[in-house]
C-alpha cells in the first residue's frame, strides 16, 4: 500500500492526492491530524498516525485515527487499550520495532518485540495488525537493506508464533529516500511524503 505521508502539507494538496486515488494519509501529529480529519474523512481518505504518541493525548486520537502505527511501549499500547474500551471501539495498531537500537528513536528493541507483542495480544480493546520501522540514515542501499531484512525476519518469526488477537499482516516499512530498498525486502506499506508532495515546508 502507498501512504502519503501529509506532515505540513495543505489540505488542497491532500485533496488533489486524495482525488488522484491515493486514500491512505499518514500524519505525525495529534493536531495536525485533527485538524484535518473532517474534511479528509469526508473525502473518503483514511489516517493512520505514525508519529509518537504520548499518554495524554491517546483520548483524543480514538476513534479518529483508522490505525495508530506507533505503539512504541507497553504504556502507550495499555492507553490506547484503555481509551478504545471506554469509547466502545477496538483500535487497529501497529508495534514499532527500533530496529537499529537507536538511542534517539522510539519502539521497542528487536529481542524484546515477541514479548511484546505477546503481552499486546491480551489487550482487548486493541488489535496488532502487524509491525513498523524507521531505520537510520545509511550510507548505502546495501547497508539499509540489511535493516529491512532484519526486520522482515522479526515480522515472519512473529507471525509464525500465531498468536491469538494479532493479524501480523502489514509490515510497513520505507520513506522517500529509502522505499524501493523497503519494497525489495518485504515492506507491504511504504510512507511516502516529500517524493510525492515535495520538500516539507516549515514556518
Amino acid at each position: 500500500q502507498l501512504m502519503a505521508v501529509t506532515k505540513t502539507v495543505g489540505i488542497q494538496e491532500m485533496l488533489d492526492a486524495v482525488s488522484a486515488g491515493v486514500l491512505l494519509l499518514g500524519e505525525n501529529r495529534v493536531q495536525e491530524l485533527l485538524s484535518k480529519y473532517e474534511t479528509l474523512h469526508a473525502a473518503g481518505a483514511q489516517i493512520h498516525l505514525i508519529g509518537h504518541l504520548q499518554s495524554n493525548k491517546v483520548s483524543k486520537i480514538v476513534g479518529k485515527a483508522a490505525m495508530i502505527q506507533s505503539a512504541d511501549s507497553i504504556q502507550i499500547a495499555s492507553e490506547i487499550d484503555k481509551r478504545s474500551a471506554q469509547a466502545g471501539l477496538v483500535t487497529d495498531v501497529l508495534v514499532e520495532v527500533n530496529i537499529a537500537r537507536q538511542a534517539s528513536k522510539s519502539g521497542f528493541f528487536p529481542e524484546q518485540a515477541l514479548e511484546a507483542v505477546s503481552e499486546i495480544s491480551g489487550f482487548r480493546a486493541l488489535h496488532m495488525r502487524g509491525m513498523m520501522t524507521v531505520p537510520p540514515i545509511c550510507a548505502s542501499s546495501a547497508e539499509i537493506r540489511k535493516h529491512f531484512e532484519a526486520m522482515r525476519r522479526l515480522f515472519v518469526d512473529i507471525s509464525d508464533k500465531k498468536i491469538d488477537n494479532i493479524s501480523c499482516n502489514i509490515l510497513s516499512m520505507g520513506m522517500s529516500g529509502d522505499f524501493a530498498e523497503a519494497i525489495i525486502e518485504g515492506s507491504t506499506m511504504v510512507r511516502i511524503g516529500s517524493a510525492i508532495f515535495g520538500p516539507r515546508q516549515y514556518h
